[in-house]
């Protein structure tokens, strides 16, 4: 393998994650002589799938929920549904509450609609009334938007408020989420959900906060088309499938790469200087896939940079907050109390629990803002198994639970070993009053996983942030970091560029269209073009 990398490539890609597979298989099927290398010995970055509870159990412990992923661009372009199977729940959201009941949002209207209307039968109208206008935004400019490349502001507004349908877009993205929450819905399990589903697109509650939601967070609550699905056997699936189609293209992949800086020629990039002396030539271009400031400052250097860039650089935010995981290898999937008021509450493929009230909610966002472990323990999570069989032995079933933490980088240690175990058992006791079930004789293994831990084989998640950058309005679309870096032939295609980080595969199938054409090639797809898109949306809606 070592002999790969004396030789001149096309193009060189560092960081084999979702954006480095997704940005080296387009050009690699573009013809291009493509090495895509990795720190690691491993790849798939966030797609990761391990057995570390019990041999057979398969955890996913950064990615889980994939957002629509058979219906992106690149899924279709490179033929992923040959390699890769993905399942769509039918009901997507569950909420189980204290007093038996049950909220669940699926995929069906008049089922949900019913479902909220159990809560309140107002409610239940607003939700009808704004279903088939969000759905039509989600399809019609939110998504089209999310794998092209950004339009300036004023362009966008403009093209926007041609329509009828582009001006509430603009209207509500102008709005801050939490505030259209609490105006829209009365009753506190409604407006519970609808928050945790507006978080979910890439924010927590901090970024829900936000004046503005650019990306329309908001509209995607009310849409029920597009939503979660599963990759089957484990998150590490998209990442498999994602490498047999750039080996097949021809591309080259090499491990274990320790990269010392970009090499820099005649004032362009010219390819990659290893900590072992080598150097790796790419005549055409270089492109980066992990984080910003590894990218800009560490490989390429400050003084390559002009004034203006190096304050977009130190002006770049990241997320505040880490996560806990805590994975189970159990005997039962978890069974609520709740479900003998809505049985449904038990498939659902996200379940939001600990938090009855906004104010609970509220109480455990200024605790972590604060940099202090939440009191109140609410928690995402799922039933993964139940959902998809091959992820844990026959009969036999796992979940995991996700919640938010401050990165308490002053506790020691072993102190901190203490403190995973015992907020562990918080967690298991919080799920133990919804479901019965969730007793220590149900529990085969369990496994906590936390920002120390994934910082140290991903350090690329700065701090503990798992985006790779916060999803603030100041950082998203017309906002966001760029595909192009001051450096020519020298590309961004991580997560920090649009639309942001979490497995989208955005900023990679966008940055290759850029990358095709800027040098002169002719794609063999065909880029997704947000000022097309939205050029007819007003014809057709002048129509």
């Amino acid at each position: 393998m070592a002999a790969a990398l004396d030789r001149t490539y096309d193009g060189i890609i560092i960081g084999a994650g979702q954006h480095g597979l997704v940005l080296g298989s387009y050009l690699a099927k573009a013809g291009l002589r493509i090495l895509l290398v990795d720190r690691r010995l491993t790849y798939g970055g966030g797609l990761c799938t391990r057995e570390v509870t019990k041999p057979g159990f398969y955890h996913n412990l950064h990615s889980i929920n994939h957002f629509s992923i058979s219906d992106t661009p690149w899924f279709r372009d490179l033929n992923l549904a040959d390699k890769v199977t993905y399942i769509t729940p039918r009901y997507e959201f569950g909420q189980a509450h204290l007093d038996g009941t049950a909220l669940v949002l699926g995929r069906d209207l008049e089922e949900t609609v019913a479902n909220i209307a159990r809560f309140s039968k107002k409610d239940a109208q607003t939700f009808r009334d704004w279903n088939a206008r969000a759905e039509e935004m989600t399809a019609k400019i939110l998504i089209p938007e999310r794998y092209a490349e950004p339009l300036p502001q004023a362009e966008r507004e403009a093209l926007l408020s041609r329509t009828s349908i582009g001006r509430d877009f603009l209207a509500v993205t102008q709005r801050q989420p939490l505030d259209l929450v609490e105006e829209l819905f009365e009753n506190e399990h409604v407006k519970l959900l609808f928050l945790f589903k507006v978080s979910l697109f890439g924010t927590w509650l901090t970024d829900t906060m936000s004046k503005t939601s650019p990306m329309g967070s908001v509209i995607r609550a009310f849409d029920l088309q597009t939503g979660y699905q599963l990759c089957q056997g484990g998150s590490f699936n998209l990442a498999r499938g994602l490498m047999e189609t750039f080996i097949a293209a021809g591309g080259i992949f090499q491990p274990q790469v320790a990269i010392e800086r970009i090499v820099v020629e005649g004032g362009r990039a010219a390819g990659i200087a290893l900590t072992d002396g080598r150097t790796v030539r790419a005549s055409q271009f270089v492109a980066s896939t992990i984080d910003v400031h590894t990218t800009l400052e560490g490989m390429l250097g400050r003084e390559q940079l002009p004034e203006h860039f190096r304050k977009k650089l130190d002006n770049f935010k990241y997320t505040a907050w880490t996560l806990f995981g805590l994975h189970h290898a159990l005997h039962e999937s978890p069974s609520f109390a709740a479900a003998a008021f809505d049985p449904n509450v038990d498939r659902a493929l996200k379940w939001s629990l600990g938090a009855d009230t906004m104010q609970d909610l509220f109480a455990a966002h200024q605790d972590v803002q604060a940099g202090r472990v939440p009191k109140l323990v609410q928690f995402g999570s799922g039933p993964l198994s139940l959902l998809d069989p091959t992820q844990a032995p026959p009969g036999k079933h796992t979940t995991y639970a996700w919640h938010v933490m401050p990165l308490l980088d002053e506790m020691s240690d072993a102190d901190f070993e203490a403190f995973k175990e015992e907020f562990s058992d918080r967690i298991e006791e919080v799920y133990a009053r919804y479901c019965p079930n969730m007793t220590k004789d149900n529990i085969i293994a369990r496994h906590a996983y936390t920002a120390r831990d994934y910082v140290l084989e991903l350090p690329n998640m700065r701090g503990g942030d798992i985006f790779m950058g916060a999803f603030n309005a100041e950082q998203v679309m017309y906002n966001h970091f760029g595909y192009r870096t001051p450096l020519p032939n020298f590309y961004y295609a991580g997560s920090g560029a649009h639309p942001g980080g979490a497995i989208s595969g955005g900023p990679s199938y966008i940055a290759a269209g850029i990358i095709a054409r800027d040098l002169g090639l002719k794609p063999w797809w065909m880029p997704w073009d947000a000022r097309h898109s939205l050029e007819q949306l007003a014809t057709s809606q002048a129509a």
